[in-house]
Order: structure tokens, then C-alpha cells, then sequence
């Protein structure tokens, strides 16, 4: 990486569309494919663009979060000239200043961004499964001298008012913005990747960090400012595997995408480097067919006596004899007794089926299952 990048990693939201799993859990600590942790995709992409400066806002539930984040070493991101650190909401004597939006949660970290002396910020979600290197990207803003490159990602017509929507020019260069339009003219949507020239930015932070009437969201008040100044802004267009991973149902199919012949992530291939995670020791996780386990992903620290079938099961799992899984994500801890049969289904973290439960066998749609079923 020639350019001088910071990487700021916006990870403080409740993330509370994934109900339970979050209630003691920041989002981005929330585990995925049996061995992974969601904030691993966006660290590891940092790691393999080469990116030295890193940086994380945490605060719902960061407790857990910030110990697992450590020295940014599970990533590669610590030493030899880097700049790993956890960024919290700012102290004062009145209190902690919350972070107020996305904007704010720059705006508030400006001082630890400009002791880096970078030229460019990259921002980025901590709540997104995609594996990439961002240099392509970044060469674009560059070579474009653009104040912000936005990357966007086409999307089916009926789903675009769920995003900040962008129309382009011949160029790629954005013409208009629109957050969550009612009537969309475009299916290009933000993938909340963005990044932007550090000294155009910082202006456009300080001038709405004293806006009483704005969010301090980079969709709804940053990027239409800049855009209302004629600032030229710049799409990337992204065409590999990404998802946001914000629902039960959206975090279940990705899962599942793993397994069920949809592979486009490319988990294990070396392209675009690896995905880094706590756990190093184990070997990818297999792959059925084997006697009582089909076109599934288990980690090795799980015991697997009872029959899955296309499911997604995570360390320290016990599946007794006689249980039968289909289509499930079975997260850490967690315990399926005999006999039970489940389908359609996350199991959270320590969780207990009990013999011969029966769970959701007759619904195609996605529940999660806790210690608080009816």
C-alpha cells in the first residue's frame, strides 16, 4: 500500500435485528462459519490491502469486543510500523459523548487520524461477510481526485429503497444520492464502504459536528453536502460476494451460502489472502459426506454423533445420538440432545435442546432458537 490510509472500522452498533445474539454481544463479535467472528472480514481485508493505520470504534457492548480485538496480532496489524487501536466514545468530566451517527464517530476520533499523517480515511463497517483487498479502490479515489469514493454494489430493483442509492454518469462519477428512496431510479447501492480525501473530509466533520438539525450520518448528511458543493464523488463498482449481516434471516443465509453450492466468498481460497481469526490452530473445517454428516462445515472442536444436513456448526458443539439437523447454524457452546430434530434454525451460543424437542420442522422460515422458546 503506497498511499497513506487510515482504516477506521465503525463496530459500535446495538445491531438489535439479531435480537438475542446481540444482547450481551456487540454485533460484529457475533460468531460466523463455525469458527470466525464477523469483525474478522473487515480486519483481514485491511490486512491483505496492506493498510498499517487501523483503527476501531467500538462502544455498545465493547468490553468483549476490545479483548478479542487485543494488539490487532490474530490480523497481522501490530508492529512493524503499524498502528492498531480500539477507539471508544470520547471521556469527559460530564461523561462519555456517545457516538451520535457515523460522521460523529469520525468526527470524534479527528485528532487520533491526524497524529497518523495519513492522506485518505477508508471507512468501513464492521458488520459486513466480504473478502477483498481494497487497492483498487483507493488507486480509483486517487487517480480520480475525488473528495469521496463510494463502493456500491448492484441490487435487485424491489429491494432498493432498503438503501442509500447512487446514479452515475458515464464515468462512475455520482450525480445523486438518495437514502432509502420510495421510488428508486437506480439499483446502485452503498455498501457503506467509503473513502474520502482526509482534508476535504475533516472540514465537512467540523462544519456538522455543530449542526443541531443533522444526524452526523455520512448517508444522509455528509455525502449530500458534499454533493450540494459539487464536490466530485466517485462509484466503485464491486462485483464480488458481499452481504450485511444485520438480520437472523440475512446471517443464516450466509451461512448457508457456504455450504449449499454458493460459495462465491471463497473462504478458503488464498486469492485476496486469507480471513484471520482467533482461532489458528484448526484445519478448515470439513466438508460432508461423511456416515451422519452431509454438505456440511464443523469446526473440528465438535462433537457430531447425531445426523446434520447442510449445517454450519461451531466449536465446543455437542450433537447427541439421535438428533437430526437440517439447514441450522449451530453457534458455540451449544447442545443438541437426543433425539431432537431442528430445521431452519440458528441455535445461539450455549444453548440446550432438550430430548426429542421438535423445532420449526414444518416452516421454511428462519428462527433462532434461545432458552426463551414458547
Amino acid at each position: 500500500m503506497d498511499h497513506k490510509v487510515a482504516a477506521i472500522i465503525l463496530a459500535g452498533g446495538k445491531g438489535t435485528r439479531l435480537e438475542f445474539l446481540t444482547k450481551k454481544v456487540a454485533k460484529p463479535a457475533v460468531g460466523f462459519a463455525a469458527k470466525y467472528r464477523i469483525i474478522d472480514f473487515p480486519l483481514s481485508n485491511c490486512a491483505n490491502t496492506g493498510i498499517k493505520v487501523v483503527g476501531v470504534c467500538t462502544q455498545y457492548e465493547s468490553t468483549l469486543l476490545e479483548t478479542y480485538l487485543g494488539s490487532g496480532e490474530k490480523w497481522g496489524i501490530n508492529g512493524n510500523g503499524s498502528t492498531f487501536t480500539s477507539l471508544s466514545p470520547r471521556q469527559t468530566e460530564e461523561g462519555a459523548n456517545w457516538y451520535k451517527g457515523t460522521a460523529d464517530a469520525i468526527w470524534q476520533n479527528a485528532e487520533f487520524i491526524d497524529s497518523q499523517n495519513v492522506e485518505y480515511v477508508l471507512v468501513l463497517s464492521g458488520d459486513h461477510i466480504y473478502k477483498t483487498t481494497y487497492n483498487d479502490m483507493i488507486s480509483l479515489h486517487v487517480n480520480s481526485n475525488a473528495a469521496a469514493t463510494i463502493s456500491v454494489i448492484p441490487v435487485p430493483m424491489k429491494e432498493a429503497s432498503r438503501f442509500g442509492i447512487m446514479e452515475v454518469d458515464e464515468n462512475d462519477q455520482i450525480v445523486k444520492f438518495q437514502e432509502k428512496p420510495k421510488e428508486p431510479k437506480s439499483n446502485l447501492a452503498s455498501m457503506g464502504v467509503y473513502v474520502f480525501t482526509w482534508k476535504t473530509l475533516r472540514r465537512y466533520l467540523k462544519r456538522d459536528a455543530t449542526d443541531e438539525n443533522s444526524s452526523h450520518d455520512f448517508g444522509k448528511d455528509i455525502i449530500p453536502a458534499l454533493l450540494k458543493d459539487e464536490k466530485k464523488l466517485m462509484a466503485y463498482r464491486y462485483e464480488k460476494y458481499w452481504k450485511d449481516v444485520g438480520t437472523i434471516s440475512s446471517l443464516h443465509e450466509a451461512n448457508m451460502d457456504l455450504i449449499e453450492g454458493k460459495d462465491e466468498l471463497g473462504l478458503y481460497e488464498t486469492k485476496d489472502g486469507l480471513i484471520y481469526t482467533e482461532d489458528t490452530r484448526s484445519v478448515p473445517q470439513y466438508i460432508g459426506p461423511k456416515a451422519n454428516v452431509t454438505k456440511s462445515l464443523v469446526n473440528q472442536g465438535a462433537i457430531i454423533m447425531g445426523n446434520i444436513n447442510n449445517c454450519v456448526v461451531s466449536d465446543e458443539v455437542i450433537i447427541e445420538e439421535g438428533a437430526e439437523l437440517n439447514r441450522c447454524v449451530v453457534m458455540s457452546g451449544a447442545k443438541v440432545s437426543n433425539g431432537a430434530k431442528i430445521k431452519n434454525a440458528i441455535i445461539a451460543p450455549g444453548i440446550v435442546i432438550e430430548e426429542n424437542e421438535e423445532i420449526n420442522l414444518y416452516s421454511d422460515e428462519i428462527v433462532l432458537v434461545t432458552n426463551r422458546r414458547n
